[in-house]
């Protein structure tokens, strides 16, 4: 991926979590959150992120396979 892991726990991240970190807080972030510690943040579940990142891929955002 390019990134360190998660800047909270440090977890090897996923394409689709480095693409939540730029759906859900900023287009242009360079430090990432892996789910559980996004959705901490966001104060949500992390099916709740799961939900939305499908839904984004469904409607062809390129941020998530």
């Amino acid at each position: 991926m390019g990134t360190n892991g998660c800047v909270q726990c440090g977890k090897t991240l996923t394409f689709n979590e480095v693409g939540a970190c730029r759906k859900f807080i900023n287009r242009g972030c360079r430090r990432f959150l892996c789910k559980a510690c996004l959705a901490g943040k966001l104060g949500v579940t992390v099916a709740d992120i799961d939900r939305k990142i499908e839904q984004f891929r469904l409607q062809g955002c390129t941020l998530f396979v």
